[in-house]
């Protein structure tokens, strides 16, 4: 893999739970199912995407973002992207540098260099990654561990050269059942000692790995699909869910967390969430 390097110092992200203070998203104008990559758009190819209301619901979860104290900044989308609503893929925030990805799927090649542009405008240091594919679903940080999912997204080689650019980081490779696509899709961490987990889609060695370093919170079969694991933590116990997905909120609020419930029923129907929405540029 190599990387091409942008220097500045604009960007800060260490876990998946510090407070968000700025965060990248992209407006789904010109969303819709082209090519079916994941089980869930296979159920909606048909009904597809109602893209008004795909739009406001985005625009409900800005407006939320904003209410916390978010600072909220926008790709200018292109009729080209038909997913590039999903900003978490095409990069990850680690430590000062976003590392821009490289897309496996043909039908979202080209988002990174929309995503580069966008980085060089701002002024926001970056690695272009390439040679090996890498999506940033499947890239979850906490302190000086970062979790890299094993999928059809991102090959071992990537995650191989990802531990050699992170000398001070541990970069575990975790296997999951690659018809989930993504690894935030089965397991999400919250908080230094929660995460969210489906662990039908993990063998029993990994999940055993995770329960020793966590609290192992079980999404159920029926809430997966609605993405139930694709929650977005903001800091200081703050998590967005959907309300649809109301066992998964029934225990993070038994556990001390404050869910913001927000419909977003049209965009999961591509297969992602309010994780999958959002790339952390700033968490402190």
């Amino acid at each position: 893999m190599s990387s091409y390097i942008k220097e500045s110092t604009s960007a800060r992200c260490q876990s998946e739970y510090d407070p968000l203070r700025r965060v990248l998203l992209c407006p789904p104008r010109y969303m819709e199912i082209k090519d079916v990559i994941n089980d869930v758009q296979k159920r909606y190819k048909d009904e597809n995407i109602n893209v008004d209301k795909a739009l406001h619901q985005h625009n409900e979860f800005i407006q939320a973002l904003n209410d916390q104290g978010i600072q909220t900044d926008l790709i200018e989308p292109s009729e080209e992207y038909p997913e590039q609503v999903f900003t978490r893929d095409i990069g990850f925030t680690i430590g000062d540098t976003v590392f821009v990805s490289e897309m496996a799927s043909e039908i979202r090649q080209g988002e990174e260099q929309e995503l580069r542009k966008w980085m060089e405008a701002h002024d926001i240091n970056f690695k272009q990654l390439t040679g090996h594919r890498i999506e940033g679903g499947d890239v979850i940080i906490d302190r000086d561990t970062v979790f890299v999912g094993v999928s059809s997204r991102t090959s071992k080689i990537a995650i191989r050269d990802l531990q050699l650019q992170l000398p001070d980081f541990e970069v575990i490779p975790v296997s999951f059942n690659e018809k989930y696509l993504h690894l935030d899709c089965v397991f999400n961490i919250l908080s230094p000692t929660e995460a969210l987990i489906f662990p039908e889609a993990l063998d029993m060695a990994t999940v055993q790995m995770l329960a020793e370093r966590y609290t192992l919170i079980r999404v159920n079969e029926k809430e997966q699909f609605a993405l139930g694991t694709n929650v977005l933590s903001i800091g200081e116990r703050k998590v967005f869910s959907q309300p649809q997905n109301q066992q998964v909120n029934k225990q993070l609020t038994a556990r001390g967390f404050h869910v913001i419930e927000v419909d977003y029923s049209e965009i999961i129907k591509s297969g992602g969430a309010f994780r999958c929405c959002t790339m952390p540029l700033i968490r402190a």
